[in-house]
């Protein structure tokens, strides 16, 4: 009988991880004894994800509020410190916000409106054009963003984050200001130190800030890049893609994850001869379209993978195919045709009609995004997700 199952995702039930555990171990371990309950076969190519979550727990890689206080201080030393961009999140900035705030005497808080960088909204952009407010020119204080809009609460999350991010702030002795703004430079009318606390667009905001005469300007991967006091860190990534543990506690992105995917790659074949590719996974690449959240929070997707993850998929359109080159066939002899065009398909399909609308995006940011829906976020206990059949094809 012909094959009538395509692609699988499986999210893996594993123990709960502790910091020293053996991760690539209780993934391999996971996996096989997954595959001998379900009585499944692991094949050539499948993918092996796990969220790098567990992989940061296990290697211990946390940082205090009071660690993150005291690298903040040495790198802005006069106290006054414009913070711009900050995602509207307690379990991603909040507990950031606090251990900066607790490094500096003095907080300029500068929000993007009407939503930050990944989609949470203060205000729904209509309000904006009711009020005859233009978000990207216009700059308001936190009086004048009261005065047209009152106290919103988020739609999913019933928090007012101005409200909630000004108590943090001053709950740790800081003094802050806040301002609503699009444009970074507009930090420069209040102080010449910036935190820029952008994600995807940090770069952009530091170039920009600094060619606009600020003095000394960093962004959030370079806060907790080194250890600090017997902090953890991420030499690449610094506080981009943490996560609250505790109140006073972060759990980083984590760090040299290459060993990790390679040794779990290994142990797969070692135990049943079989290829598998082995990737990190942290949020997915996806956007939806009822709370307007784009998910990815992360500074990317996947911050290792092995070799046959590199690329993007190369693949044809079906229904082009059948409404097209093969307009004229049904039946048997139209998917004998297609089957034929897939088998002798370019290499590279780049600009083809024949690719347009199949995704052309990293393999690591699709099937990252697959396995972040797959295993969710919250009490699934699927750490690892098996992707079996993503590289086969209709004739596979």
């Amino acid at each position: 009988m012909e094959r009538l199952v395509g692609t699988v995702s499986r999210g893996i039930r594993a123990p709960i991880i502790r910091e020293g555990d053996d991760i690539a171990k209780i993934v391999a371990d996971s996996v096989l004894n997954a595959a001998e309950s379900d009585s499944f076969s692991i094949g050539d190519r499948d993918v092996i994800a796990v969220t790098e979550a567990v992989v940061a727990r296990a290697q211990g890689n946390y940082a205090t509020t009071k660690q993150i206080a005291t690298d903040v201080k040495a790198k802005f030393p006069d106290g006054v410190l414009g913070v711009i961009f900050p995602i509207l999140s307690r379990n991603r900035f909040a507990i950031c916000l606090k251990g900066i705030a607790m490094g500096v005497k003095k907080m300029v808080l500068m929000l993007s409106y009407p939503s930050d960088e990944v989609g949470n909204h203060l205000i729904d952009l209509d309000r904006l054009d009711e009020k005859g407010i233009n978000p990207w020119s216009d700059v308001l204080t936190e009086a004048e963003y009261r005065k047209l809009f009152g106290y919103q609460k988020h739609v999913f999350t019933g928090v007012d984050y101005i409200e909630y991010y000004k108590d943090l702030i001053t709950s740790c002795g800081c003094e802050v200001q806040i301002v609503l703004a699009n444009d970074c430079r507009a930090i420069l009318r209040y102080t010449k130190n910036v935190l820029c606390c952008d994600i995807h667009t940090r770069v952009r905001s530091k170039r920009l800030l600094q060619a606009a005469g600020a003095e000394k300007v960093l962004c959030l991967d370079e806060i907790l890049n080194h250890p600090v006091d017997g902090s953890g860190c991420n030499e690449q990534y610094g506080l981009l893609g943490s996560n609250k543990a505790t109140e006073d506690k972060v759990k980083l992105f984590p760090r040299n994850c290459d060993p990790v995917v390679e040794r779990i790659q290994k142990l797969i074949f070692d135990a049943c001869g079989k290829q598998v590719e082995v990737m990190v996974y942290g949020d997915g690449a996806f956007k939806d379209p009822v709370g307007k959240i784009w998910e990815l929070a992360d500074p990317v997707v996947s911050p290792a993978y092995t070799k046959g993850l590199v690329g993007q998929p190369n693949e044809v359109k079906l229904k082009y195919l059948a409404d097209n080159d093969f307009a004229h066939l049904n039946g048997q002899a139209l998917k004998d045709a297609i089957s034929d065009y897939i088998r002798n398909k370019d290499q590279d399909l780049t600009g083809q009609m024949v690719s347009q609308g199949t995704t052309p995006r990293h393999l690591t940011d699709l099937i990252g995004s697959l396995c972040d829906l797959t295993s969710g976020s919250g009490d699934k206990g699927t750490p690892i997700v098996l992707v079996q059949g993503y590289f086969d094809n209709y004739t596979k």
